[in-house]
C-alpha cells in the first residue's frame, strides 16, 4: 500500500464510490490559502491525464483560478485596487461614475470569462436609446477596454472582448462654435469695465485653457522677455477641494509669447489686484494667482464660468462654451495663415494630428497655396499665374509691394522662404526704427526692393521714404589694404 504523499505532492487514489480521485496543489489562493484542485473519473487514465495536465499549467503559470469572478467584480476591483495607481482623482472620478452608474447594472452579472460581443453591443445601443452621445458611449468602452486588457495580462480571460466590437463612430459637429473677430472684439470691449478684465484677453489672444488660466501665478510671467509660462492647473476633486496639478502631457507645459497690449492689461490688473491687497488686509490669502477673488484665493470654474456667460450678455453676443474661447484664438491664426505648427505649440497639443482635426475647416488658405505650389511645380508655364497671386493683386493689375507678374519668391534657383517666416520678415522691417546719425531712430515709413531690371546687378537697391535721405558717400577701403585699381588704369 502507498504511503501518503507529502505536501504539495499530486495524488492519485480510487474512492470508496469507486471513482479515481486526483489533487493537484497549483499554489495560493487571494487569502493566503492553499490551492488545491481536484479531479475525478471512472478511469485512472483519465484522470493521470488531467492530473499531469494541471501540474503542467502550474509549472508554466498558466493555470485558471478555481471560480472565475463575474464582471461586476472584477470591474471593482480594477477600479478600487488597479487604477488608482495609474490615473489621476479626477480621471478616477469619472471612471467610478461609468462603471458604477452604467457598466456593472449593464452587463455586470456576467462570468468574466463567458462575455461575449453581443453583450456589448446591447449595453451600448441601451446607452444610445437613452439619449446618452456617441462620444459618451465610446468613452464607456475604453473605461471596459482597460479593464479587460488588464484581465487578459493577468491571465483571468484568454481575450479582450471590447477589442472585437465596433463602438459608436464619435462625429465632430460642423456647427462653428468659436467667435468671430468680430464678436472677440467685443467681447473684449465688454470685459473692459469688468473685474479681471485681463482674464478674457488671456483667453481670446492665447488659448489658454480654463484651469491652466486659473492657476496662473505672477512668476509664470515675465515682464522684460515678454514671455507666460503654463506650469500647472486648478481642479476641484472630491472630498479635496481646489487642488493644484501638473499638466498631463510635456507639450502642455509651455512659454507664450504674450503680444505687447495683453502685457500691458497684466500690468494694469497687477496694479488693480494690489489696491484689493490693501482693502482686503490680514483677510489676503497670498496665493501669487494672477486671477483670483478679492480676497485672493483662487476662483472656482463654476463662478469663472457664470462670468463669462453675463460676458457675452454685456456685449450682445451670441452663448458659446468658455473652451469656445480657446476655439477663437486657434482659428484666427489659422485663418490669418499662421503655420498649424505654430498654433499647436500655443495650444498645448500633444500632436499635430490633434490640430489638424479639429481646426482642418479653416484652413482653406494653406489649401490653395499647396494647389498652388504642385501646379508650379508639376506644370510651370501652363497659364503663368495662380489663384494666389491672382486674388492678391490690386485693382491696377499688379502684385503689391513691386513684385513683377509672375515672380514668386527669390531670384532663380533660390528656395522660397515659409510663408509664416517671410510675413514676420516683412512686418519687422516696416515697423522697424531707422538709425540715424544722432543715434535717434526714425520711423521708417516704407522699404521696398524691386527686382533689378535686364541687364543690372543683382544687388537690389534700397529705397527709403519718410526716413531721410540715403547715404551716396563712397565707401572707404578696409585699414592695412590699398583701394582697388581700376582695370586699364596705368600701374
Amino acid at each position: 500500500m502507498a504511503g501518503r504523499a507529502s505536501n504539495g505532492e499530486s495524488t492519485i487514489y480510487k474512492g470508496a464510490d469507486g471513482r479515481w480521485h486526483g489533487y493537484v496543489s497549483v499554489g495560493f489562493t487571494l487569502d493566503g490559502k492553499v490551492d488545491r484542485r481536484h479531479v475525478s473519473s471512472m478511469s485512472r487514465g483519465v484522470v493521470v491525464a488531467k492530473v499531469r495536465e494541471l501540474e503542467r499549467k502550474r509549472d508554466t503559470g498558466t493555470v485558471s483560478e478555481t471560480s472565475t469572478p463575474t464582471v461586476a467584480w472584477w470591474l471593482e476591483h480594477w477600479l478600487t485596487e488597479i487604477a488608482p495607481r495609474r490615473v489621476r482623482q479626477r480621471t478616477l472620478e469619472s471612471y467610478e461614475s461609468a462603471v458604477r452608474k452604467h457598466l456593472i447594472p449593464g452587463i455586470g452579472r456576467h462570468r468574466l470569462d463567458r462575455l461575449r460581443p453581443e453583450h456589448l453591443d446591447q449595453l451600448y445601443s441601451a446607452l444610445l436609446d437613452e439619449g446618452y452621445s456617441p462620444a459618451s458611449v465610446l468613452r464607456h468602452h475604453r473605461i471596459l477596454s482597460r479593464a479587460l486588457t488588464v484581465a487578459v495580462q493577468r491571465g483571468h480571460v484568454p481575450r479582450n472582448v471590447a477589442a472585437l466590437v465596433d463602438p459608436p463612430a464619435q462625429r465632430h459637429s460642423d456647427i462653428a462654435t468659436a467667435l468671430d473677430l468680430g464678436e472677440a472684439r467685443a467681447v473684449l470691449e465688454a470685459a473692459a469695465t469688468v473685474r479681471n478684465s485681463a482674464r478674457w484677453t488671456v483667453a481670446l489672444a492665447l488659448g489658454l485653457r480654463q484651469s491652466e488660466a486659473l492657476a496662473l501665478q505672477w512668476k509664470d510671467i515675465d515682464p522684460l522677455a515678454g514671455t507666460l509660462s503654463v506650469r500647472r492647473s486648478i481642479h476641484r476633486v472630491r472630498g479635496g477641494g481646489l487642488v493644484y496639478e501638473e499638466p498631463k502631457t510635456r507639450r502642455s507645459q509651455r512659454t507664450l509669447a504674450l503680444p505687447l497690449p495683453l502685457l500691458a492689461a497684466l500690468q494694469e490688473h497687477k496694479a488693480a489686484q494690489l489696491g484689493e491687497r490693501m482693502l482686503a488686509g490680514y483677510e489676503w490669502h497670498d496665493g501669487d494667482l494672477v486671477f483670483a477673488q478679492p480676497n485672493g484665493r483662487p476662483i472656482d470654474k463654476k463662478t469663472d464660468y457664470d462670468d463669462w456667460t453675463r460676458l457675452l450678455q454685456k456685449a450682445g453676443v451670441r452663448h458659446v462654451r468658455l473652451h469656445d474661447g480657446r476655439h477663437t484664438a486657434a482659428t484666427l491664426l489659422l485663418s490669418e495663415n499662421v503655420h498649424p505648427r505654430v498654433v499647436m505649440e500655443l495650444l498645448g497639443h500633444s500632436q499635430m494630428r490633434t490640430t489638424m482635426d479639429i481646426y482642418s475647416h479653416v484652413m482653406p488658405a494653406m489649401a490653395r497655396e499647396a494647389a498652388d505650389r504642385m501646379g508650379a511645380l508639376l506644370l510651370p508655364g501652363k497659364g503663368g499665374q495662380t489663384a494666389t497671386t491672382t486674388a492678391t493683386r490690386d485693382d491696377s493689375g499688379r502684385s503689391p509691394e513691386g513684385e513683377r507678374p509672375g515672380h514668386r519668391g527669390g531670384a532663380e534657383g533660390t528656395r522660397t522662404p515659409d510663408p509664416h517666416t517671410a510675413s514676420v520678415v516683412r512686418y519687422q522691417l516696416r515697423h522697424s526704427p531707422l538709425p540715424t546719425r544722432s543715434g535717434v531712430s526714425e520711423p521708417l515709413t516704407t522699404i521696398q526692393t524691386p527686382a533689378a531690371a535686364p541687364g543690372e546687378g543683382s544687388s537690389p537697391r534700397r529705397r527709403v521714404s519718410g526716413g531721410g535721405r540715403p547715404s551716396c558717400r563712397t565707401p572707404r577701403p578696409a585699414p592695412g589694404r590699398a583701394p582697388a585699381r581700376p582695370r586699364g588704369a596705368p600701374r
